[in-house]
């Protein structure tokens, strides 16, 4: 059975919600107050309508309750945002995700029980910058506000070393918790201290943001 999903907010980060939902072959509500926005998306999702989510009479007529998840990505209108929010809280939606614009907005939805509250922008603005400051950072994931899960591929400093070798946890404090090996087309999880890193290998590391970043710089920023 398909889960149904509701997307309020059809700007970047809820278009963007709506087709990657669509094209896993959710069922997907998308909602606007804007006519160009919703047309946009009548052919990607399997509804769109007009519609002011702020209304408890019109989430109702939309049979609102039906849907596992409900999504909130309106844009720039807090006010909107809370509203909306506070109203399928009230209507017994199971899961609530809400795009945050800043903090006080995040600690005001965390509040009214929102179950998910995201930062598209700033966790963006954060993969970005890793990804900038060198080649080999591939990917940023941010577990809480100061741990972290990264994708690095090893640096010139790594290769043809073991964990061992390199003593990842002792010296930095992070943990390597998988091991993609380029020459072998293999992920070896939980791999051994006695496991070898290769040119091309890519190693999943999880720790705090702070070791994080000593790791990533002694170990994984090749200098020029």
């Amino acid at each position: 059975m398909k889960r149904e999903f509701a997307v309020i907010g059809l700007g970047r980060f809820g278009g963007s919600i709506c087709r990657e939902l669509s094209e896993e072959g959710m069922e997907v509500l998308a909602i606007d107050t804007e006519e160009d926005k919703v047309n946009e998306f009548k052919n990607i999702a399997s509804h769109a309508v007009i519609a002011d989510a702020t209304d408890e009479k019109v989430l109702k007529e939309l049979g609102i309750r039906n849907f596992d998840h409900v999504i909130v990505a309106i844009g720039d209108n807090i006010q909107a945002s809370i509203l909306t929010t506070l109203m399928l809280k009230e209507l017994g939606i199971r899961k609530i995700t809400v795009k945050a614009q800043n903090d006080y907005h995040e600690k005001v939805l965390n509040k009214i029980g929102a179950d998910q509250v995201v930062h598209p922008e700033r966790d963006m603005g954060k993969r970005i910058a890793h990804s900038i400051i060198s080649n080999n950072i591939l990917d940023h994931l941010e577990l809480s506000d100061d741990h972290s899960i990264v994708e690095v591929k090893a640096g010139k400093k790594m290769c043809g070393k073991t964990l061992v070798d390199l003593d990842i946890r002792a010296q930095y404090g992070c943990n390597v918790v998988a091991i993609k090996h380029e020459n072998r087309k293999e992920i070896n999880v939980s791999p051994m201290p006695t496991e070898s890193i290769d040119k091309g290998d890519i190693l999943i590391v999880i720790g705090a943001d702070k070791d994080i970043s000593r790791f990533e710089k002694n170990l994984v920023v090749d200098e020029d």
